[in-house]
């Protein structure tokens, strides 16, 4: 049987910013941030934009890159941003398009978006 490794928040919430399970690589949701921790509001795309950079350095911290990506479950605060969300997730994705979900859902501390993915460590 393969132990969990659990990765602490950085933040004093009650989470593990990431647990490991096998060759999976499971992150907590991410809401959008400036690098001290301050909630960043914007345009969707410049949220969508702050969420990606966080969840790249979580999978760089822990060895794996955002081509591991293998599954992401979206929530949006307004489906309008639909259009706006999914150019800036293409532009960082690229080819390598994980399995996702997005669904509208009211977000903590007034976020437009949130992400939460799992990746493939083999």
């Amino acid at each position: 049987m393969t132990a969990l490794v659990r990765h602490p928040s950085t933040k004093p919430l009650p989470l593990s910013r990431a647990v490991q399970a096998g060759g999976f690589l499971f992150l907590s949701g991410v809401l959008p941030a400036h690098p001290d921790g301050q909630p960043l509001r914007g345009k969707i795309e410049e949220e969508t934009r702050a969420v990606l950079r966080q969840i790249d350095e979580v999978l760089t911290g822990l060895g794996a890159r955002r081509q591991d990506v293998v599954r992401a479950t979206i929530w949006l605060a307004d489906l309008a941003d639909f259009a706006g969300f999914n150019a800036a997730y293409a532009e960082y994705f690229g080819d390598t398009l994980p399995a996702r979900s997005t669904v509208q859902a009211t977000l903590n501390r007034g976020a437009k978006v949130e992400i939460e993915v799992q990746a493939w460590r083999g």
